[in-house]
């Protein structure tokens, strides 16, 4: 018999609709990540999480955690990794229907910590054959245990040809932990600085040929920057074009300072310098933009405050 105006109750219900959460906290064998359920499909969310693969297209067939139910943001905690290790991670979401799952993230795990001289510890990623540091410099003094000057005032930091640092806008509570300091480049050179290294022991500042190499291993200039830059809009300014982060060298983009100690572009432009020379006045660095992929080799006055990448010896 010929049924009309009803339909069976689960002929309602869909398969839920969420994304994936950008990963953070990461050390070499943890990392932290989490999903956003924007629907649940019309049916109780049972069973929700990351899983993860060193293979693409990972499922829940695979590593997973388990973090709750219903619809929402959630958070999970990624335990069991290896050091050095590319991973694939994705968020799920099950109801009754189906069992779906956010978009795709890579995530890369860090090699290993190195200390400098103030106490403070950094990630460390292996890309290529080199070792990089994951995070920006935060030092205060040079690796002998002796002081950078700290240079807040403006006419001040405008008139140095000397060695000199500061943190963003003079702020180091907003933005040191994060961003790290901003060197002059006198700071970093240590040939004109009688061997003094901001970098701990075994460390230095990369060459222009350093960061060529870099650049070289992630597939050129033009694709270099999506690959090294923060995955997200917490830090980079939308859109932050091309971002994966799959390299692990997490930029971020701390701005900087003009030679006439004004302060620019924090969450548009990271800045980093090589211990290159170029003029008497001027020194090749590195620059990411968040409306670009592309990493962009370029020169600043020595007198500029950019941020610091410390490379293994």
């Amino acid at each position: 018999m010929l049924t009309i105006g009803c339909e069976k109750e689960n002929d309602k219900e869909q398969p839920p609709v969420l994304t994936t959460g950008n990963a953070y906290s990461i050390t070499p064998t943890t990392a932290n990540c989490g999903g956003k359920i924007t629907s649940d499909g019309g049916a109780t969310i049972t069973a929700r999480g990351v899983c993860w693969s060193t293979i693409q297209d990972p499922t829940i067939t695979d590593s997973k955690t388990t973090d709750g139910t219903g619809k929402g943001t959630f958070s999970s905690t990624i335990t069991g990794l290896t050091a050095t290790t590319t991973y694939y991670v994705k968020a799920y979401a099950t109801n009754s229907t189906a069992t779906s799952y956010g978009n795709e993230l890579v995530l890369k795990t860090y090699t290993g910590t190195i200390p400098d001289v103030d106490g403070n510890a950094y990630n460390t990623m292996t890309i290529g054959t080199q070792t990089w540091m994951a995070e920006n410099l935060k030092t205060t003094k040079y690796n002998d245990n002796t002081d950078i000057p700290s240079v807040a005032d403006i006419p001040a930091w405008a008139a140095l040809s000397t060695p000199g640092y500061c943190w963003y806008n003079n702020d180091a509570a907003t933005y040191k932990a994060h961003y790290g300091a901003l060197y002059n480049w006198y700071a970093v050179d240590a040939a004109g600085n009688g061997g003094k290294n901001v970098c701990p022991a075994g460390w230095h500042i990369p060459t222009d040929a350093e960061w060529a190499t870099l650049t070289d291993f992630l597939g050129g200039n033009n694709v270099a920057g999506g690959k090294m830059k923060e995955t997200g809009t917490a830090n980079w300014q939308s859109p932050n074009t091309g971002a994966t982060n799959e390299s692990g060298f997490t930029a971020l983009p701390g701005g900087g300072r003009y030679f006439d100690g004004t302060f620019s572009s924090i969450g548009s432009i990271g800045g980093w310098w090589s211990s290159t020379e170029l003029l008497t006045t001027s020194a090749r660095g590195r620059y990411l933009y968040s409306d670009y992929s592309f990493i962009y080799r370029g020169s600043g006055s020595k007198q500029d405050g950019f941020s610091v990448r410390c490379v293994k010896d």
